[in-house]
């Protein structure tokens, strides 16, 4: 059993940066790959990014690439999401999730955290 916590959300003007935390229980945290997903309201989930579970490896979605960058400590059991460079289109409620292999369709993922809120003013 894994249990996820995020933070870090808020408002930021277009063009500016947040950080987010997930803070994850469990001792078997650095088993897992994470990953970050957002959903607009309106729209369906979709995926952000995702790191290995040694953090060797890292995913991005096109519409991030270069302005997000994942990351994990498994020391303090937390993952990461710099975001530079926010766009208005970035808004949206972000959830970190853990699962044994990783990948990019939030449905391979069985263990979410409850988001946390984004918003980008332009």
């Amino acid at each position: 059993q894994v249990q996820l916590v995020e933070s870090g959300g808020g408002l930021v003007q277009a063009g500016g940066s947040l950080r987010l935390s997930c803070a994850a229980s469990g001792r078997t945290f650095s088993s897992y790959a994470m990953g970050w997903f957002r959903q607009a309201p309106g729209k369906e989930r979709e995926f952000v990014a995702a790191i290995s579970w040694s953090g060797g490896s890292t995913y991005y979605a096109d519409s991030v690439k270069g302005r997000f960058t994942i990351s994990r400590d498994n020391a303090k059991n937390t993952v990461y999401l710099q975001m530079n460079s926010l766009k208005p289109e970035d808004t949206a409620v972000y959830y970190c999730a853990a699962d044994t292999t990783g990948g990019s369709s939030w449905e391979e993922y069985d263990y979410w955290g409850q988001g946390t809120q984004v918003t980008v003013s332009s």
